[in-house]
């Protein structure tokens, strides 16, 4: 009876450390729309598809893939040129993530166009012309699907994304944190802020 309840005892302990770690940083979210898309949360991250990328600069340089990237923590932006969003709230605040954050070695960050519809809009140029108008220094990749999945993007399709714009955030041990629409912005710099004393 006595290791009964001590096994029971640390079931809850366990789980109320997970679900207060996650708790956390779903508060930096600006609403709670994840929960068709919970399925994502505290799993592998999914290993990104070859597609284009660009530098930090524009210039074409090879595909990024998670697993060499495996101990730092992960934001991922995804965008399409012609979502308003993108332009009114995502772009913006991944503009502040990264003049905030750009020089940390622990944290890299990382925007995908993730096509899924107006692929004459959404191209490849716009994606890079965008990375241009809004100063954002990292990379970007354009993942307009293949012809097998109907030209839809597959991280879109990998992540459970909503649509755009979509921020995903990965720890360190590559398991998916955060995955969800618009984000707060000062929460995700404290947020971000607090990671130096864990990485």
């Amino acid at each position: 009876m006595r290791f009964t309840s001590i096994v029971i005892f640390s079931s809850i302990l366990i789980f109320s450390v997970i679900a207060n770690s996650y708790g956390q940083i779903a508060d930096i979210g600006l609403k709670n729309n994840s929960s068709k898309h919970l399925g994502i949360i505290g799993k592998q991250a999914p290993e990104l598809d070859e597609f284009k990328w660009v530098d930090a600069m524009g210039k074409e340089r090879d595909v990024i893939r998670l697993e060499k990237l495996k101990g730092k923590f992960i934001v991922i932006y995804c965008f399409q040129a012609w979502c308003p969003g993108c332009h009114s709230r995502g772009l913006p605040a991944l503009k502040k993530l990264t003049t905030a954050f750009g020089d940390r070695e622990d944290i890299v960050f990382l925007a995908i166009q993730t096509v899924f519809e107006g692929h004459h809009a959404n191209t490849y140029k716009r994606m890079v012309e965008i990375q241009k108008q809004y100063d954002i220094n990292i990379p970007f990749g354009h993942d307009a699907g293949q012809n097998q999945n109907n030209h839809r993007s597959t991280t879109m399709q990998k992540y459970r994304s909503g649509g755009t714009p979509w921020f995903i955030f990965i720890d360190k041990e590559n398991q998916v944190v955060f995955n969800d629409f618009h984000i707060d912005i000062d929460k995700t710099i404290s947020y971000l802020n607090q990671l130096s004393h864990e990485y």
